[in-house]
């Protein structure tokens, strides 16, 4: 086995091991990978260690970690500004990095891995400690306009897991990746009614798939990934798109995770 740390802002997670395959997800800065295939010169077969997703990763994307500096990783600290910067010490290379990334090892606004050490003085928060729900609300704000991007988990691109996953990460939860996998966890609600802001609602299409999810808000609004992060109507029906005046998603069921 072998393990690797995202030294850049982000990094494509493919479905097969070429450039040009579909992106499933992304790894953001500081994020970890346990690699356990190989395949041609510069693709890995890895596992994401945050919610455990098979993808591909171009080996030269990131940072080999020995098993002992894997251990000694710790990932408690999330970024908090939408885009900050790391610089790499005793040299003028900076990394920018996007809101959620984490923060290696991080200790008096140095970051550690691999030996080397990043100077970092951008907003952070310890996910290790109870957050509050209503963070949830402000956090999602924060992504308003950011454009869709199937795959993406940054705000310069983002998908509909990826967005609720992000959110909750800032807050100390940890979310699967996929909106059907998010869907198996928490608490069920009966009524649209008896949510609160910062629940998750799910969507499904004619196969009675999941194929969407968002994040309640007051008034009967969500804010949710469609074209770019947008806040909707909501009712038992679904989402009624302010735009368009129609219906684009049917509301399947609506989950308390917090």
């Amino acid at each position: 086995m072998k393990y690797g740390i995202c030294h850049l802002s982000n990094v494509p997670c493919r479905l097969e091991p070429a450039d040009s395959s579909e992106m499933v997800s992304q790894l953001l800065y500081g994020e970890t990978v346990k690699i356990y295939e190989e395949k041609k010169k510069d693709w890995r077969r890895a596992k994401t260690v945050y919610d455990n997703y098979d993808c591909w990763i171009d080996i030269k994307q990131v940072t080999i970690l020995t098993e002992e500096e894997f251990n000694a990783v710790n990932s408690n600290f999330v970024s908090t500004e939408l885009v900050d910067v790391v610089e790499k010490e005793g040299s003028k290379i900076v990394t920018p990095i996007t809101l959620g990334s984490t923060l290696p090892n991080l200790k008096n606004a140095i970051l550690n891995f691999a030996e080397e050490d990043f100077s970092f003085d951008g907003g952070a928060i310890d996910t290790s400690l109870e957050q509050a729900k209503e963070n949830i609300v402000g956090n999602a704000m924060m992504y308003l306009n950011a454009p869709y991007l199937w795959g993406g988990r940054s705000p310069f691109g983002i998908d509909c897991s990826g967005f609720t996953q992000v959110i909750y990460k800032l807050n100390g939860i940890k979310l699967p990746r996929d909106a059907s996998q998010q869907a198996t966890i928490g608490d069920t609600l009966s009524f649209i009614e008896e949510s609160e802001s910062g629940d998750l609602a799910f969507f499904d299409n004619e196969e009675g798939n999941i194929i969407h999810v968002g994040i309640m808000l007051e008034n009967n609004q969500i804010i949710h990934a469609s074209g770019k992060v947008r806040v909707d109507k909501i009712d038992h029906q679904g989402i009624f798109n302010t735009d368009t005046n129609t219906y684009s998603h049917r509301l399947r069921l609506i989950k308390k995770i917090i």
